[in-house]
């Protein structure tokens, strides 16, 4: 192929990365995983950022995940402090799909409790691929301190994180089953049962919970 023709093709998938329709720029996100050139990087970064479609993004993540490390990782590494929430987000899920453990310093407990949900969520799950050994218990603690927090699918994904953490959890989640907060200690037992039960329903485990906090007559709710 001609450098010229090549040059024709790259422009062509750029500009169909900004295309107006989804399954043009999902075509696109396509070619450029199919073969990888570093002159792609930027923009799949940057359509991350602001990519509306799930399957969109899913393939951006996965063209990135085609590119050598040594060439998206410090882009991902600046992304995750942008003060954009869904870059954030997109590039905390990316650096969880590459699964790199030199990103692990980028996830901070600012991350990690990030006041947006999807930020967060993404933190989570980044997390727990990219913990080194041995520093289990710290982000236990501070996964901890997010219990209670949301609705069912972030509780879940909090849930999910911790139990995909195993043992180690176990000390901050049963120091959170006596929170003064309902919703906190609910979501501790839950998780609970869920880390030495993963074929326990969410749903059933978090009824159950809310049924034992109130019955245990620990804290003002359950007297």
């Amino acid at each position: 192929m001609t450098v010229t023709r090549q040059h024709t093709l790259a422009i062509r998938v750029l500009h169909g990365l900004a295309d107006g329709r989804s399954s043009v720029r999902l075509r696109a996100a396509l070619a450029v995983g199919s073969a990888p050139e570093p002159r792609f990087v930027d923009k799949l970064i940057e359509r991350c950022a602001i990519e509306p479609e799930f399957f969109v993004r899913s393939m951006l993540t996965w063209a990135l995940t085609c590119h050598p490390v040594s060439m998206t990782l410090p882009k991902l590494l600046r992304e995750v402090r942008s003060e954009r929430a869904q870059a954030r987000s997109q590039a905390l899920h990316t650096l969880s799909k590459i699964g790199d453990r030199q990103a692990w310093p980028a996830i901070t407990r600012a991350l990690l409790t990030d006041v947006d949900d999807e930020v967060a969520r993404s933190a989570w799950r980044a997390a727990v691929v990219l913990v080194p050994e041995g520093e289990e218990p710290g982000l236990a603690a501070v996964l901890a301190t997010q219990l209670g927090r949301g609705e069912r699918e972030t509780q879940l994904s909090l849930s999910l994180a911790l139990a995909a953490l195993g043992e180690v959890g176990l000390p901050a989640l049963r120091a959170a089953t006596t929170a003064p907060d309902l919703r906190v200690r609910a979501h501790a037992h839950a998780t609970e049962r869920l880390l030495r039960d993963p074929d326990a329903g969410f749903e059933l485990a978090i009824e159950e919970a809310k049924r034992v906090v109130v019955l245990d007559g620990s804290g003002p709710e359950g007297r």
